[in-house]
Parts: C-alpha cells; structure tokens; sequence
C-alpha cells in the first residue's frame, strides 16, 4: 500500500512534467511535505519557487499551471488545492477519500506502509558488551535503540541480522585464565558453579597482579600465545569464561525483550591475516613505525598530522581497527548485507568513518549501492547533569536500574489498582517498569544526552511510555464497552467531524513517519508520532460521543484503527502492552 506521501508526489509530479514538458526527470519531480499548520492544509506541494527559476516564470504562474495539469483522479481525492504566498500549494484532501483510505488501512497488514520491492538484508550490529564484565548502564543506549532499528526493518519486510559484536578476544584472556588455573581450580574442574559476580573480582585480581608481578606478567602473556594458537586447555577455560558472562547477560536481554546473535572478536580473528594481506595486495598500507598503517585523505589529528588506521602493530599484533574491517568485509561478502547498521556511541564516530572509507577505498563496496551507517548516540546523565552513576560513583549496573524501574512501576500501579491481584500488579509492574525505560530512551533525540529520571518517565501525562500504554487502555475500553463484535460490523467508515478527519489523517500517516525512520535511523520520530496520535485520540475522544450514537460502527473502527496503529508502534519500539491500568 502506497502512502498519502507516495499518491501526491506521483499525482504532482504527473501535472509538473504535463505543465513544463521541457524538464529533465529530477527537474519534473514533486517537492512535497505535511502542512506544518493544520489550518493551512494536509499536505503542501513547494515545488513552484524552485521551477520559476528554470521556466523564468512568476511562482504563483508556475503554480498555476501545475494546479491545472492535475488530472481528474488528483482532483477527486482532494476537497481544495489552493495558491499559497509566493507558490506554496497547499492540499486539503476530501473526507470520503480519508476514510476510504482508513478502510484500506485497517485490511492491510502493515497499515499502509510501503515495503521495498525485494527483501533488502540489513545487517544491525549493537549492544556488544565485553566478557566478564556486567551490562551497565552504558549499554542501555545501544542495546534499546538497535532493537528498535531491528523490529522497524522487520516490520517492513527485511531481513534483519541482530548481531552483537561482543569483546571475548585479547590479551586479557590471558591473565584471567592464568588467574583462574591458580585460583579457581576447583570451577575449572567443574566442582564448584560460579557466576558473573565472581568472575569480575577474578579479573580486577588479575589485572592488579599483573600490574605489579612480573613473573605473572609474563605467565599471561605465554598465556595469551597459548589461547591464540588454540591449546585446548586455554580454549576450554576461555569458554568457561564466556558462558558465565553469557548467562548473566541474558537474563537482561530476556528482560528487556532483546534477540541477539552471538559474534565477537574472535569469530573475525581467524580472518585478520587475509584482511591485511588483501589491502596490502591493493597498495593501500604504509609503514610507519614499523607498524602497517592506511592513511586516509582528510583525516588528521589535532595538530595537523595525517592520522592512520593501524591494521598490524609493530609487534606482528592485530587491534579494533582489524577486527572491525574483517567484521567489515564479512557482512559485505558473507552476509550479502544490502545495509549495515553500527549502533555505537558518538564517540566513535571518528573510527568508523576512517573504517568505512577503508573499506570504500579497497572497492568492497560503493556507498552509492550498499548504505553503511554508523548510529551514535548521547549518554545518560543523572540529576545533576553529568554521567549517570550510583551514589557511591560507580557506573550502574543496568539489572539495578531496570528492577528499581519495576519496583518503582509496581508501587504506582498499587495505588491505581488496590484490590489487583499480586500476580496482574507483578505483571503490570514489569511492564510498564521496562516500557517505561526503553521508551524515555528512545523518544529523547538519540545525538542528544539526556537525563534519567525514574519519577518523569513514570508520569501519566506527557510524553511516556504509560500516558500511550493508557490511551491504548481508554480505546480497547471503548470497543469493550459497546459490546459490540468489530468483525461483524456492516457500513463504511465515514469522517466527518473536524477530530475524526484529524485522527483520521494521522493514522493514515504512520507509513510515512516508518519511512523517516528508516531513512534517518531515529527512533525518536515514531515515539513523536505516537504521542500525537494518543493526543489526537484524545480529543476525538473528548468531541465525538461512539456509544449508542448513529455513527457508532464508524467510529468504533476509527478506534479500531487507532488501536492497532498505537499498538503496532509500541510493538517496533519494543514496547509491551497491557489490557487495563
């Protein structure tokens, strides 16, 4: 189903070409957006100020001209076309073809969103924590809004590869097994279980020990040789390692309704040799330091030096610009990736523009063809403006802030619904808890930090995750209410009320804020969307009775249609919904 977008821009672009037929394609093509201001319209056609300087005619001649080339077909779906200022075009489009379109709307499975004419693969790599190490609260960013991305690129009939980038490879290894055959001998054997908790306190003792003996030092750097050149013994306790982390880190996964696939570091490391050797083969590398280097144009350091990804240490090693160039080239070739999506903060953003144009320069693929994206984002700050942290300063483990979010959620919900059995308000609270977090996140512009705030995300007005999960509440409400079987009923939807017309319009809308996020990668124009479809139900609500009115059946599927809409949002948000609150 195509969008209103998608209609208009054809319809007008049809009348441009039939109106000048001098112009080239790109010339001939419709510029056309929503009326900033409802008054003025639905949508706007801008493209006359642009064409009077080609044509050399007056803007509102040329968007005169436009206005009589429509043909009939534009002319029936619209109530009015009118002249703006110096050309603006502004549509309002008729009541009966709005809810002819929100007929179509509710019949089609994706609510009139546009999908791609193949299945495109999208490969999306985020979360990627280290091994032995706890989720904090750093991670919350990536691992939220890669899901996010994930849901929005299935939904619109994608392939989508979730992969989390995880750090399991490098020297560390090293210490920690050598501390673990020394300390942990009896976990080692298998007869004592461990978990996270205790593997973190191994590795903080390794690492002061290898910072201070050398002889142990030099144990894990034997160590180290050993787990590279795959020693079975090394290898089996390396997977002891990744295990307890693995276990640890999906009880939060599960929590948070997050799908993952496994592939760190050392996936790539078998194929870092070929990497370096193929982009010495293309004449890309220099020595510089005895190091192989690949100098990139435009990219320096602060003090105007040209600055190199280094693909091979002077010491025969390999690094994260290795690794992330063989992640590279396996998603390209391997996966067969149509897109690739890094979801990692802003900070890296200097590193993965130096990967791609590496990637670019040895010709494995051309921007033009395969979009390759890197979604950084802000942190999360607390209360007083600076990274968020526990009271003792230390960075918050993400369970803790997740299972205060319940225990916060589960407090408010007793107090909405007192005589709630224990086990509805344990299933609300982890809800509406989780919905809560994902959604503060995820409706903050993701370049821009922001602040955590448990009380203001909890709110049950303004933009939360529990003012939608209560609109969504209010419809099914209604629909319960008139008892009446939406399946069986007979007679067309009809708009007529200026709020129906206007929720109508928006629900008609949600292809196109899908669009925008696919393109910009901004989660945060869906969770805007859903805000104002919550607000327009809400005056819809407040101005046009359903019960036991004439237009009932109408407007019980105008909420139909906002219902699923609201819930099909919250769903590519990774957002639950709940029955009653």
């Amino acid at each position: 189903m195509e969008t209103l977008h998608h209609i208009l821009q054809a319809s007008f672009t049809k009348a441009i070409r039939h109106a000048f037929n001098d112009l080239s394609e790109a010339e001939s093509h419709a510029e056309m957006a929503p009326c900033q201001q409802e008054g003025f319209g639905h949508y706007q056609c801008n493209s006359a100020l642009r064409l009077a300087k080609i044509v050399k005619k007056n803007p509102r001649a040329v968007a005169q001209e436009i206005e009589k080339a429509l043909d009939q077909k534009t002319r029936a779906m619209c109530d009015k076309i009118e002249i703006a200022g110096p050309g603006f075009l502004n549509i309002t489009l008729s009541s009966s073809f709005l809810s002819h379109e929100i007929e179509h709307v509710l019949a089609d499975s994706h609510f009139g969103a546009s999908l791609p004419a193949r299945c495109l693969k999208v490969v999306i790599d985020f979360s990627s924590p280290n091994v032995a190490k706890e989720l904090h609260v750093g991670h919350i960013r990536s691992t939220i809004i890669g899901e996010c991305l994930s849901r929005l690129f299935e939904f619109l009939g994608c392939e989508v590869l979730r992969l989390n980038h995880i750090g399991d490879w490098g020297t560390q290894f090293g210490m920690l097994i050598t501390y673990m055959k020394e300390h942990a001998k009896a976990v080692l054997r298998g007869e004592e279980k461990t978990d996270l908790i205790s593997l973190m306190g191994w590795y903080k003792n390794a690492k002061k020990q290898f910072d201070q003996d050398p002889e142990f030092k030099n144990r894990s750097q034997l160590e180290v040789v050993r787990l590279q050149s795959g020693d079975s013994e090394s290898i089996r306790i390396w997977k002891i390692i990744c295990e307890i982390s693995r276990k640890s880190h999906q009880e939060i996964y599960d929590l948070l309704d997050v799908k993952l696939i496994e592939r760190g570091e050392s996936f790539y490391n078998p194929l870092l040799k070929d990497v370096v050797d193929e982009l010495e083969k293309k004449g890309l590398v220099t020595i510089s330091d005895n190091a192989k280097c690949i100098f990139l144009e435009g990219f320096a350091n602060r003090e105007g030096e040209p600055l190199p990804v280094i693909i091979q240490k002077s010491d025969g090693g390999y690094n994260y610009d290795t690794t992330d160039l063989a992640a590279l080239r396996h998603r390209l070739f391997v996966e067969k990736a149509d897109r690739i999506i890094y979801v990692v903060d802003s900070g890296q953003s200097l590193h993965f523009q130096m990967i791609f144009k590496t990637a670019e320069n040895a010709g494995w693929y051309d921007p033009a063809q395969i979009e390759v994206d890197h979604v950084g984002f802000g942190v999360v700050l607390g209360p007083d403006g600076k990274k968020f942290k526990t009271r003792s300063g230390e960075t918050e483990k993400l369970m803790d802030l997740l299972t205060e979010a319940v225990d916060r959620a589960r407090t408010v919900i007793r107090e909405r619904l007192p005589d709630a059995p224990e086990e509805e308000i344990d299933h609300l609270a982890r809800v509406i808890g989780i919905d809560a977090i994902k959604y503060a996140d995820l409706s903050s512009h993701r370049l821009k930090d922001y602040v955590f705030s448990y009380d203001r995300m909890l709110r049950f007005d303004g933009n939360t995750a529990v003012f939608l999960l209560y609109a969504y509440v209010r419809i099914n409400g209604i629909q319960r209410k008139t008892k009446v079987d939406l399946d069986k009923i007979s007679g067309r939807l009809l708009l007529q009320h200026p709020s129906e017309i206007a929720l109508g319009l928006h629900i008609r809308r949600f292809g196109e804020i899908l669009e925008l996020m696919a393109r910009d990668l901004l989660p945060n124009r869906l969770t805007d969307y859903l805000y104002e479809l919550a607000d327009k139900f809400n005056a819809f609500y407040r101005d046009c009775r359903v019960e036991g009115t004439p237009e009932e059946a109408s407007r019980l599927l105008l909420c139909q249609a906002a219902a699923r809409i609201l819930k099909q949002g919250l769903e590519i948000l990774g957002l639950q919904t709940v029955e009653r609150m």
